[in-house]
Parts: C-alpha cells; sequence; structure tokens
C-alpha cells in the first residue's frame, strides 16, 4: 500500500475511498479495508454503501450476512448505483429472506433456518433500470425474469431483445439466454446449431451451465458432431463448477465407461456429490452402485439409504428397488407390507412395472382388501384404456379373485387381450389352457404360449415348461433333454430353484448322463443363494465325497444350513453324522 495513499485519506474522502477498496480487493487487511468503507457507507458514499453490501455478501471482511449485504445495495441502487441495482434485482430473483426489511438480521439467529422467497416483480423493477442504463448483466438477468418469472411478467420476444442487447454487449449471461432460447424453440438442425453456438461463447465466459447443456449436446449428437469424449470434458468442467446435473452424466459416463476409462470410484464419488446436491437420479444410480456392487460387494444398507433418497424426490423406479429390498430384507428388515407401501408410491410415480409387483404381493395375501379392490380397480381403467400390462394384471386379478369375486373366463379374456405384448401374460395364458381354468383344457396351444414365454426369457415359464417336460404330462411324453436345457437356462440367469433342478438331474435317475462334479457344482451355486435343498444336497455331496473331494466340516456346515431352514432331510443327516463321531470316539478308547 502507497504511503501517498494512506497519508490522501487523512484528508480526501476520495482517497479514504480508494484505501478501503484496495484494503478490501486485494485482501491485504480486509478488515481494516471494511471499517474505511463501513465509514463512508453510514456518510452517504455510494460507492462505499455497493463496496459494503458486496463484502457482506461474500463474506469478506466481515461474517457474510444476506439481510445486511441487500440493505447496503438497497442504498446504494436508491442512490443510482447502477452495478447495485443489477445485483439487487439479482438477490429479489434468487430469494430474500421473508422477513428482509424488518431490521432483524436473520442469517444470524443460530441455528434458525431462513425462508427465502424470490420477489420477480421486484427483481424486474431493479434489473430493467439497469439494464436501460447499459448493464449487460442486468440486460441478461431480466431476459430472464421475463423468460422464467410469473405469467403476468412473461414475454418471451422481448426477453429475447434483452438477451440480444446483453449478448452484444459481450455477457455471457446474454449468450446463455440466447441459447437455451433457441434450443427451446429449435425445430431443425440449423436451429441446433446456432443454439450451440451461442452455448460456446456463454461457456467461454465461464459459465457453468453452458458448459453442461454443451456437455448434453455434445452426447447426443444435437447441432454438433456426436463426441461423448467431448461432452465428457465439458461436464466435467461444469461439474467442477457445482453444477449438479453436469455431476449426475459425469458419473454416469465414468460408471460404464463412456467417452472414458470406466472409473467406478470416481464415478460414485461426482454422483454422491449430485445427490446431495438434490439429483434424485444421481441417488438412484447411487443405490444401484450398492445394490449390484459395481467392482465391490454390495452394501444393501447404503443401497437403501440412496434409494429412499432418490424415491422421495418421486423417483420411480428408486421407490420400486427399494420395495424388493423391503421384500427379500436385504440391508433393511424384512417386511411385505412395507414393500407393498413402496412399490403403491412406486407406480403412483408413473413406474408400471410396480403395478405387476403390487398385484404379487395381493396374490400372496399381502394388503388389506380396500388396497386389493382399489388394485383392480385401477389396472381396469388403464386396460380399457389399451394398455397391455394393466389387462395382463386384471387377468391375474380375476383369475385368482383379487379385489374381485373369481372369474376365470373373464380373466381369460383380458390374458389373451395381452398375450401378444406382454411375455408373463404368455406364461399365464400357457398355464390356464393347460389346467382348462377358464378355457377347454388344451395342453398343444398352452405349450406354444409357454415355449414363447420361454423363449423371451421368461425364467418361471422355463422352469414350470421344465417340471411339465419331466413329469410327461404334455403330449410326446417326458423329455428330460429338453427339461435340462430349460433349467441350465433360467439357472444361467439367476432362478435359484433351476440351479436345484440341473443339480438334481445331473445326480442321476433321470434320461440324461450322471455327472456328479457338475451335479456337485450346480448344488453349490442354489446353496450359496441360498436354496435350502440345495443346502442339503451340497452337504451330503461333501460329507460322502460324491463328485469331488471329502469334505465333512464343510458338509456339515451346510447341512446347519439346511436344518436353520427347517429341512427335516438336514436334521436327519447331522444325526448321523452324530452317530459316526460317538462310534469313532468310541473305538478309538
Amino acid at each position: 500500500m502507497s504511503l501517498k495513499l494512506r497519508l490522501g485519506a487523512l484528508f480526501s474522502r476520495d482517497a479514504r475511498l480508494a484505501l478501503g477498496i484496495s484494503l478490501l480487493d486485494v485482501e491485504a487487511d480486509p478488515t481494516e479495508g471494511m471499517r474505511i468503507l463501513s465509514r463512508l457507507a453510514a456518510e452517504g458514499v455510494t460507492e462505499a454503501q455497493f463496496r459494503v453490501g458486496r463484502a457482506y455478501l461474500e463474506g469478506l471482511g466481515v461474517p457474510a450476512s444476506l439481510v445486511e449485504g441487500a440493505r447496503w445495495t438497497r442504498a446504494a441502487a436508491l442512490s443510482g448505483h447502477v452495478r447495485a441495482r443489477y445485483t439487487l434485482g439479482l438477490l429479489y430473483t434468487l430469494g430474500l429472506p421473508e422477513d428482509y426489511g424488518r431490521g432483524e438480521d436473520v442469517l444470524r439467529r443460530g441455528g434458525a433456518k431462513v425462508e427465502k422467497s424470490p420477489d420477480f416483480h421486484q427483481a424486474a423493477q431493479w434489473a430493467h433500470s439497469a439494464a436501460e442504463a447499459g448493464d449487460p448483466d442486468a440486460q441478461a438477468l431480466l431476459g430472464y425474469i421475463l423468460t422464467n418469472g410469473p405469467p403476468d411478467l412473461v414475454d418471451l420476444p422481448v426477453a429475447n431483445e434483452w438477451y440480444a442487447r446483453a449478448a452484444e454487449a459481450g455477457s455471457a449471461q446474454g449468450y446463455l439466454g440466447l441459447g437455451l432460447s433457441v434450443l427451446r424453440d429449435a425445430r431443425s438442425a440449423d436451429d441446433l446449431r446456432r443454439a450451440s453456438g451461442y452455448l460456446k461463447e456463454a461457456a467461454e465466459g465461464g459459465l457453468g451451465t453452458a458448459l453442461y447443456m454443451l456437455g448434453s449436446m455434445y452426447e447426443r449428437g444435437d447441432g454438433v458432431e456426436r463426441q461423448v469424449a467431448t461432452a465428457v470434458d465439458y461436464y466435467r468442467a461444469a461439474a467442477e463448477k457445482h453444477v449438479p446435473g453436469a455431476q449426475t452424466r459425469l458419473g454416469y459416463l465414468l460408471l460404464n465407461g463412456l467417452g472414458i476409462r470406466r472409473d467406478p470410484s470416481t464415478a460414485e464419488t461426482w454422483l454422491r456429490r449430485a445427490a446431495l446436491a438434490g439429483q434424485a437420479e444421481a441417488a438412484a444410480l447411487l443405490g444401484d452402485i450398492y445394490a449390484r456392487g459395481a467392482d465391490m460387494p454390495p452394501n444393501y444398507l447404503e443401497a437403501a439409504k440412496w434409494y429412499r433418497v432418490a424415491a422421495d424426490q418421486k423417483h420411480g423406479p428408486s421407490a420400486r428397488a427399494l420395495g424388493l429390498l423391503y421384500l427379500t430384507g436385504a440391508g433393511v428388515h424384512r417386511d411385505p407390507d412395507e414393500a407393498a407401501a413402496w412399490f403403491r408410491r412406486s407406480a403412483e410415480y408413473g413406474d408400471r412395472t410396480a403395478d405387476a409387483d403390487l398385484g404379487n404381493l395381493a396374490l400372496a395375501g399381502v394388503g388389506v382388501e380396500s388396497d386389493k379392490e382399489a388394485l383392480k380397480d385401477r389396472f381396469e381403467r388403464a386396460a380399457l384404456n389399451g394398455d397391455l400390462v394393466a389387462a395382463f394384471n386384471l387377468g391375474v386379478c380375476l383369475a385368482e379373485g383379487v379385489g374381485t369375486p373369481r372369474d376365470e373366463r373373464e380373466a381369460a379374456r383380458w390374458l389373451q387381450s395381452a398375450a401378444d405384448g406382454v411375455v408373463n401374460a404368455q406364461y399365464w395364458l400357457g398355464r390356464m389352457m393347460i389346467n382348462g381354468r377358464g378355457f377347454e383344457p388344451d395342453p398343444v396351444q398352452g405349450r406354444e404360449w409357454l415355449e414363447k414365454a420361454a423363449k423371451a426369457g421368461m425364467t418361471e415359464a422355463q422352469t414350470y415348461l421344465a417340471e411339465l417336460l419331466l413329469a410327461g404330462t404334455l403330449p410326446g411324453g417326458k423329455d428330460h433333454v429338453r427339461a435340462l436345457e430349460l433349467y441350465r437356462t433360467a439357472a444361467m440367469h439367476g432362478n435359484v430353484g433351476a440351479m436345484f433342478s440341473v443339480g438334481a438331474m445331473y445326480g442321476g435317475g433321470h434320461d440324461v448322463p450322471e455327472d456328479r462334479v457338475e451335479a456337485r457344482k450346480w448344488f453349490r451355486k442354489a446353496a450359496e443363494h441360498g436354496e435350502g435343498f440345495g443346502q442339503l444336497m451340497l452337504g451330503r455331496y461333501l460329507v460322502r465325497g460324491l463328485g469331488g473331494a471329502k469334505d465333512i466340516d464343510e458338509g456339515r456346515q451346510w447341512l446347519e444350513r439346511a436344518r436353520s431352514q427347517n429341512v427335516t432331510d438336514a436334521a436327519v443327516e447331522l444325526a448321523r453324522l452324530g452317530q459316526k463321531r460317538e462310534g469313532l470316539a468310541v473305538s478309538e478308547r
């Protein structure tokens, strides 16, 4: 700080102002700078009032205070300070505390929650005043208010005029407004290209929103050549400026290795930041990461936490995912009623899959009768409007008497109407035809529908058809080779019961070559997924050395797990093991 400036400040108000600004802006001594400027502001010096207001807003030399910042900014604005008028317009747009103007600084109340309420009419008044005076940022702000304010203020043509004036003066916010305006009304590739040009100008000014929008355009190829790697660069730049949407997209691309090397750990970091900033999609992706175990063991407790965060923001798939966790007891206590409540919310949020989950729970007897009736009524309304999934669910309700008297012929009608488009309907229709429910028994056509559902990948259809072929109840008799093929397909897609069945077929007694090594492998898969009979059979194989080395200790552990699931034969096997041990002990005495 020059001696000349300090000496001048002893006699000249202008020199005092310059000294205060210098001390504050270069942070040589912001506290002293604020003291000097505060005295000048109290004396009515307009520039000092503006500087003091800005210092309170930024927490420079004093504790941050929105109310004090607005008070001094208003004083400068009333004295004609153009930049203060723009700043006050911006503050009204963002929202000031509801009791602003009462002389009490609500931000200094210990722990008190500050309710901020935007006032677009006040904002428009101050922004217009500064815009007419030629402030480019105020011109862009006025364009924003006329675009996004209440209906009585919205005037898109005038908004675009102000955006254009701001852009001509070099305002990045003006270019952003023009870009978003063109993008909103885009009808052609030329419109998209023009929008991308404006957004690039705004991005050059470092605006996070412009960087994010450009990332989105490069990811989709809108108005620019599709380049996911370039999208990643824009998303990263925007994410580093704390744009939650960009953090979400960057996390998604990192998670899936799109346009960049796959990096689940860094993806989790960005998604967590976005989720904490209120991005429901980011919270949902975090739930998926922890539920599926991306390069790490699943953590269902953490998954439930993030699914709940997303579901509380009306994210339908997350509400359904949380319901599934409650249904299975993964990460939360098992509670079918709570699962039903989340499925119901998911359906209300527009996730049609949750309707099927609700139907399955209703079939299992979960929920009160009024819930089942309401569910059936919702299915019926949607089915009458051509919703095939709803038609399937209505057919199931009628077939099983859920929320309505049982009517298998009417059920068959609705299932037939849905079967061409809904795999589950094909499965149900096939079963009902084979069993003569709602139809004269027709095992030939019933099998055709089951084959369609099985070919479409429905594991329930695959295992049911395999059971029929194993028992020989369909025309043509038994077909164990085809049954094994179906069981294996279902098992490879995660059907635990099918894993056990593959093991059982390889274990012997069927019209396929016996292979106890394969049997043991599949029993282990079923056992590790918690299937009680798979645990029983794996225990037997280990104890007896079937299909591999004998391991009595591990075999006993699996038998104990099976017994804990009330598999009676497991208790018998354990008793035999106990007798053998006692006999061995006697012989060694």
